[in-house]
């Protein structure tokens, strides 16, 4: 009897503690892709482990997001509240069956719920229907401004390097010919260069006598005036002996045998082979170098104050340093400058070759109307009865009194109008209420008629008018006149093709007016009526 109680005693135990999962749902019935938020809680000691399910489907529901787990403290149990979010893309009634859930390494398992999914309703003849848009593409929060600094930049900086290299080719030394100041200077050094290359040394007489006699011939040729080097040996020595008496110089005939000696050797070298001994050629060049000092030194000294003269060269040279100078700058100057726009140019042309013109006018020339697609744009409420639109920019209030007739403002009892640009210009946008002192049934088509011949009254010529009904998002019915129109500008003397679209309202006595303009080839005031005039919402007229 004792183990029958102890045994009943542990199965109500085991039943009173048993573990459990509580299952729910925030909705039984939802739309096609809506999502179903399921609900598992347990409750355990501090000591349990438990483990929720990771899985993509339960059942034919898809796993959409597993939320955290939230664990609420109760005393010394913790309650461990999991949330799954499930959708379904089918219509129909579906089951979540049973999930486990482990607990101290046990499954645990949920209860079952059924849910309903529900196709969404399209009425079409109250949606408006729209085309379908182009992709657009996703811009980088940074946008491409970047990319072009960069670009910029780096053409900068080659122009830099370039200019710095351009100057550093102008200022490179050259290698230019001595400059010797005087006959004697220039045979002397020549000699003494000669004997530096130890050409008969090297057994290159030939050479050698044909350099020392040349430098002998171009002396005399360059001191005594005479053609020395196209003269033979004979013609040479008495050319020379004829100039020492006209210009009376001190030459001994010593002298003249001894170069015409060593001219004479030097033939025999060059024309019939011969060969001299080291000491002869050392005594050829001892007689060339002596006879060069003595026909230097026999030429009479002349005298002349030349002072003014090296002053007015160098300062003739300095002047010419110094104009050379400032040409090199300049020509570095205007080559960097070729070679940056060049490289521009490249760069504009990649531009227009790859992106198109209307991508480098708008990016780089500039569109206001781009400005005003891309910019902060307000919603805002204008006017009584109100008008909620949103634009680019905000309306401000202008004085359009002037601008109807004198009837007609006897007519009104308030009127109100906001405006942005003006008829002039390449956009233009309104928004109009007007409140009567009498209600009375406004014929849209009609009103529009007035509308356009306003314009007319403002300089827009050739409107060409289309109409049609136009509901707004929640279904206020009004009117929408568009079309085409020229606008001149008297001031710029030019005319420019535009487009309009209209929009009009009448409600309680009231009349509610929507406008934008901009030109007819302007994408972008395209974007901005789009977006404008779908944004439109009304206030009803109060009488």
């Amino acid at each position: 009897m004792k183990f029958k109680l102890y045994i009943v005693f542990c199965l109500l135990s085991t039943s009173l503690f048993a573990q459990k999962v509580t299952t729910s749902v925030n909705v039984t019935k939802n739309k096609i892709g809506a999502e179903f938020k399921l609900t598992l809680k347990t409750e355990v000691d501090t000591l349990s482990k438990v483990k929720f399910p990771f899985a993509k489907n339960f059942g034919v529901l898809e796993v959409i997001h597993s939320y955290k787990i939230d664990t609420v403290r109760n005393g010394a149990r913790y309650e461990l509240i999991k949330k799954y979010g499930l959708t379904q893309f089918d219509s129909g009634k579906y089951v979540i069956p049973r999930i486990s859930v482990l607990i101290n390494g046990k499954p645990v398992f949920s209860d079952s719920i059924k849910v309903e999914v529900n196709d969404v309703k399209v009425d079409t003849l109250k949606q408006k229907m729209y085309d379908i848009k182009d992709i657009a593409q996703a811009e980088s929060p940074l946008g491409t401004w970047w990319i072009y600094l960069l670009i910029l930049l780096a053409i900068g900086i080659a122009g830099y390097f370039i200019y710095l290299f351009i100057k550093k080719r102008q200022n490179k030394p050259k290698v230019e010919a001595i400059v010797f100041k005087s006959p004697i200077e220039k045979a002397t050094t020549l000699l003494q260069q000669l004997e530096t290359k130890e050409l008969w040394q090297k057994g290159e007489i030939k050479h050698y006598y044909s350099e020392l006699t040349d430098i002998a011939r171009n002396y005399i040729e360059e001191e005594i005036h005479i053609p020395a080097m196209e003269s033979t040996t004979s013609e040479l020595i008495e050319g020379l002996r004829k100039a020492a008496k006209q210009k009376k110089l001190k030459l001994s005939n010593e002298t003249v045998e001894n170069l015409e000696k060593v001219l004479m050797q030097a033939d025999l070298v060059k024309f019939a082979k011969v060969k001299p001994l080291d000491y002869e050629i050392e005594e050829d060049k001892k007689r060339i170098s002596s006879s060069i000092v003595i026909i230097h030194k026999s030429i009479p000294e002349i005298v002349e104050d030349n002072d003014e003269l090296a002053l007015w060269n160098e300062q003739q040279k300095e002047l010419a340093r110094l104009q050379k100078l400032k040409k090199q700058k300049r020509v570095r100057i205007i080559t960097t400058i070729g070679i940056v726009f060049g490289m521009l140019m490249i760069f504009v042309l990649g531009l227009l070759y790859f992106k198109g013109f209307d991508y480098v006018k708008d990016n780089f020339l500039g569109h206001p109307t781009k400005d005003l697609v891309e910019g902060q744009w307000v919603y805002s409420e204008y006017g009584n009865p109100g008008v909620r639109v949103e634009t680019p920019k905000v309306l401000k209030r202008i004085d359009a009194t002037n601008t109807l007739p004198k009837d007609a403002m006897a007519l009104i009892k308030e009127m109100q109008t906001f405006g942005y640009g003006s008829l002039l210009e390449d956009f233009y946008m309104s928004v109009s209420t007007v409140t009567y002192k009498q209600a009375m049934q406004m014929d849209l088509d009609k009103t529009a008629e007035g509308y356009i011949k306003i314009m007319e009254a403002q300089g827009a010529q050739n409107i060409i008018v289309k109409t049609e009904d136009f509901d707004t998002q929640k279904g206020i019915s009004g009117k929408k006149a568009y079309g085409t129109m020229t606008v001149l500008n008297k001031i710029k003397g030019k005319s420019t093709k535009m487009y309009y679209e209209v929009l009009l309202f009448s409600q309680n006595g009231g009349l509610q007016t929507i406008m934008v303009m901009h030109r007819e080839d302007d994408k972008y005031g395209q974007q901005i009526a789009e977006r404008m005039l779908n944004s439109v919402e009304l206030q009803t007229a109060q009488r």
